[in-house]
C-alpha cells in the first residue's frame, strides 16, 4: 500500500473521493502548523483559530462517517480507528490546556509543541495507514460517496474542542447538532468582539462565556459519552480540573 502523499489525483480517485478531499486538508494543516510554530502573540493566536476550525469539523467528519465506514470494511478496522480516535482526544484536550494558558511562558510554549506533534502523527497514521487501507477495501464510487458524506457533515460540524463528547457513535452524532450551533454562535460572538469597541467587547465576551458553559452542560449528558471507548474518554478528575 502506498501513502495518499506519493499518490495522484487519479489514483486517489479523483477530486470528490474522500481521498483526495482528506488530503487537501492535510496539506493545509501542514502550512498551518509550520506557521505556527514561526508565530508568537496575536499573530499565533490568529494562526491557533484557523487551524482549530480546520481540525475539529473534518476529524468530526473523520468520527462520523470514515471511521465506522473502516470498521465495516476491514476486519482490524476497531484497532486501527482506535488509535487515531486516541490522537483525536489528546487533541481536544491539549487545546482544552492551551486556551487555559493565556501568557506565554514555558508551560504554554511545551503544550503547543506537543499539539504540533500529536497532529502531525496523526496525519501520519491516517496517509500512511487508515486511508489507504480504505482505498484497497472499497471501490472508487465508493470512496466517492464517503466523499460527498464526508463533505456534507464536516460544513456543519463543531468548530471547538469538546473533549467529554464521545469519539464514536452514537454519543458523537446523538451531540453534534446541539454542540455544532453552540460552537459557531461563539464563533459569531468571539469575531464580532474582535472588531468592536472595549465597551461593546466585553459585552460579547461574556456572552461568549455564556454559551460555552451551556455547551460544557450539554456534552455532559450521559447520552453524549455513549458508544465511548474507556482509552478515550475523558474522566472525572480531568474535567474537575478543567
Amino acid at each position: 500500500m502506498r501513502s495518499l502523499s506519493e499518490q495522484s489525483l487519479r489514483e486517489l480517485g479523483g477530486r470528490s473521493s474522500v481521498l483526495t478531499r482528506q488530503k487537501l486538508d492535510h496539506i493545509e494543516l501542514d502550512r498551518l502548523l509550520g506557521r505556527l510554530e514561526l508565530s508568537r502573540g496575536a499573530e499565533q493566536r490568529r494562526v491557533l483559530l484557523r487551524t482549530y476550525r480546520l481540525v475539529f469539523p473534518h476529524a468530526f467528519a473523520e468520527e462520523s462517517v470514515l471511521w465506522p465506514a473502516i470498521r465495516k470494511a476491514l476486519p482490524d478496522g476497531h484497532a486501527l480507528t482506535l488509535r487515531v480516535e486516541q490522537e483525536h482526544q489528546e487533541v481536544n484536550e491539549l487545546v482544552v490546556r492551551l486556551e487555559t494558558l493565556e501568557s506565554e511562558g514555558p508551560e504554554r510554549d511545551e503544550v503547543l509543541r506537543r499539539l504540533v506533534a500529536v497532529l502531525r502523527e496523526d496525519v501520519r497514521d491516517e496517509e500512511h495507514v487508515l486511508l489507504p487501507r480504505l482505498q484497497a477495501a472499497l471501490p472508487p464510487s465508493r470512496l466517492r460517496a464517503l466523499g460527498l458524506a464526508w463533505e456534507v457533515v464536516r460544513r456543519t460540524a463543531p468548530t471547538r474542542p469538546h473533549p467529554v463528547v464521545a469519539r464514536r457513535p452514537p454519543g458523537n452524532v446523538i451531540a453534534a447538532f446541539p454542540v455544532t450551533i453552540t460552537d459557531r454562535v461563539r464563533d459569531l460572538l468571539d469575531l464580532a468582539a474582535t472588531a468592536s469597541p472595549t465597551r461593546t467587547r466585553s459585552g460579547l465576551t461574556t456572552a461568549s462565556t455564556m454559551v460555552a458553559h451551556a455547551a460544557h452542560a450539554l456534552e455532559r449528558l450521559p447520552v453524549m459519552r455513549r458508544g465511548e471507548h474507556p482509552s478515550t474518554a475523558r474522566g472525572d478528575d480531568a474535567e474537575r480540573a478543567e
